[in-house]
């Protein structure tokens, strides 16, 4: 997969000497294994001010990492969608593709605890603009996912869990298509259980392979109001999240039981932070995943 880094392009709440907000680039390493140390996470902070906030500006900001580093990477990724136009002729003035991805875990933490932490401290930090330009992502609808993915018998799902201390050896599972990310950083208890849906497939390669190239951000439960459910024939709708506006049909959940199961995805995700995972098999008897991803809701 290469070298991946999470970008974010920002304004701050820290004032200047005009009352502006001060801009900042931050970039990190987007860990593809669950195993890193987490102090060797690559990351690179650099003040802008307001008044040269462009893409060529954030162009050499990005050539300093580079530099830095000596490494380049393949892809950067980034989460704001309003700052797509400038990340994206920042990133190919640099010949690195841009990708507007949910993925972006680390990046996620690394600001959390910035906002938390480390801005508070400044003489100049604004309370009011810490609260203000929160990432939304929008409504989306769910399309179904595409013929030539999909079992030609039909596929088939499963609500299941794993510990957290089994994912310590992930990197020695049999997988063809998927990424993980860096638990460490959560502090989970090694004896909670992460949920996870599984798809059975017969067509099971090509639906990871296609999904491996979707910058997979999160699954979740989606209830169907009660006034379309007569219309509809389904209680509940399980949904797969990707890029920043792609959305897509997993399964229609249409009996109780499988109501409970879902209901049961949504209540183990909140125990464990929202961390959860999407693996594909041909069958339950399968040793091997064609994918899987472990996952978060943002």
């Amino acid at each position: 997969m290469g070298l991946i880094w999470e970008l974010d392009f920002y304004s701050r709440p820290i004032l200047d000497d005009q009352q502006k907000k001060i801009w900042e680039v931050l970039i990190c390493e987007s860990p593809q294994q669950i195993d890193i140390n987490p102090d060797s996470i690559y990351k690179y902070t650099q003040f802008c001010p307001s008044t040269t906030v462009n893409s060529l500006w954030l162009g050499e900001a990005i050539k300093k990492a580079i530099t830095e580093t000596g490494k380049t990477p393949t892809k950067i990724r980034f989460f704001r969608r309003q700052m797509k136009n400038m990340i994206t002729k920042a990133c190919e003035e640099i010949g690195i593709d841009a990708i507007a991805s949910r993925r972006t875990y680390t990046l996620n933490h690394w600001l959390t605890e910035r906002l938390k932490d480390y801005y508070p401290t400044w003489e100049n930090y604004d309370p009011q603009a810490a609260t203000a330009g929160g990432v939304k992502y929008p409504d989306l609808n769910a399309i179904a996912l595409p013929d030539a993915v999909k079992g030609d018998k039909g596929d088939k799902w499963a609500i299941v869990s794993l510990p957290v201390k089994d994912f310590a050896e992930m990197n020695q599972w049999d997988i063809a298509f998927g990424e993980a990310f860096l638990l460490s950083m959560y502090n989970l208890d090694p004896d909670l259980h992460i949920p996870g849906l599984i798809i059975f497939s017969n067509r099971a390669v090509p639906l990871a392979g296609w999904l491996s190239g979707l910058e997979i951000g999160c699954c979740y439960v989606e209830e169907i109001p009660f006034s379309a459910r007569e219309i509809v024939r389904q209680f509940q709708r399980l949904r797969l999240e990707t890029g920043l506006s792609d959305s897509w049909v997993l399964a229609d959940i249409t009996d109780e039981e499988s109501v409970a199961e879902a209901q049961g995805f949504t209540k183990a995700k909140s125990l464990v932070q929202q961390i959860h995972f999407l693996a594909i098999q041909s069958n339950p008897e399968s040793e091997s995943f064609a994918g899987f991803w472990l996952l978060k809701d943002n």
